[in-house]
């Protein structure tokens, strides 16, 4: 194992254990000041921690070789996690909606002081977490990098409601800040989600575009046409590619081999992660047509 992988594991496992113990410090917190908002961001943060620990377990499970049960190995174990974490914020969100529309409409004191202790916290600890995971270079880091100092500026707004709180009694205040953090919240959710459902799908990632993968094949001297291309996502960065590619009638072995090495080195210059291409003679037909 390298030593920049080790380090960016460590990070993650730091980034994990910070923001569990802190999830768990603010449901008491919440509770104990009676704030909605900070038990909103705490299912907030909750959620954060599964993806901490997802990333965490998944970076470790990702050194494993691909073998017989998995031929592509375990990387696609990542959008389970992030499906699993969806659905977790989904149902926490739904829960603290219903209690702050109740504190709206049953207003309830909250304790400022104790808000801006907790939120104060809350930036300390959330933006050494995001600072830790930044130095990263994975793509697991830099996006987990990006969700905590979301948790950071949720933390912002819990303590300028809490100074508010603090000199003027604004009772739906708490609930109604809380409801735009989780309607916020809700919000990401629900474009991750499409996201990840659309990789499960085996959809095309945004980034390919394969109208432009096959016009590049079929310019290639010796290249009829291409049919049955296909590309799909592990886990939305690692990307597989196949195609069958017809030619022309050709000369002799060389033209072939050169043909096919054309096409190999075009292919390479999209940084799949497996790519499988057959390629067909003119006189052969393709038995999947």
């Amino acid at each position: 194992m390298s030593v920049n992988h080790q380090h960016d594991s460590n990070n993650l496992k730091l980034a994990f254990i910070l923001n569990f113990c802190f999830t768990i410090f603010e449901i008491i917190g919440g509770i104990y000041t009676n704030s909605i908002s900070i038990i909103s961001d705490a299912v907030h943060d909750l959620g954060d921690s599964l993806s901490l620990g997802l990333a965490w377990y998944l970076d470790e499970k990702s050194k494993k070789e691909v073998d017989a049960k998995y031929s592509f190995g375990y990387k696609r174990l990542s959008l389970v996690g992030a499906l699993i974490n969806s659905v977790v914020l989904i149902i926490g969100s739904g829960f603290v909606l219903v209690e702050a529309f109740n504190r709206i409409i049953n207003p309830e004191p909250s304790d400022a002081d104790g808000m801006i202790v907790f939120a104060l916290i809350g930036v300390a600890v959330n933006g050494y977490a995001a600072w830790k995971v930044q130095s990263g270079k994975t793509m697991n880091e830099k996006v987990i990098s990006w969700h905590l100092m979301e948790d950071v500026l949720g933390w912002v707004a819990v303590l300028i409601v809490a100074i508010i709180l603090k000199f003027k009694h604004i009772a739906y205040l708490d609930p109604l800040l809380s409801i735009c953090i989780t309607l916020y919240i809700l919000w990401g959710v629900s474009s991750r989600l499409k996201e990840i459902m659309h990789f499960f799908l085996q959809g095309v990632p945004s980034s390919i575009d394969i109208r432009q993968i096959e016009q590049e094949i079929t310019s290639l001297i010796g290249v009829e046409s291409t049919h049955h291309t296909h590309v799909w996502s592990l886990d939305g960065e690692h990307h597989v590619f196949t195609t069958h590619v017809k030619l022309k009638e050709i000369k002799d072995i060389d033209e072939l081999v050169s043909i096919k090495n054309q096409v190999y080195k075009l292919i390479e210059k999209h940084d799949f992660y497996h790519h499988t291409i057959q390629i067909e003679l003119s006189k052969e037909n393709c038995t999947l047509s």
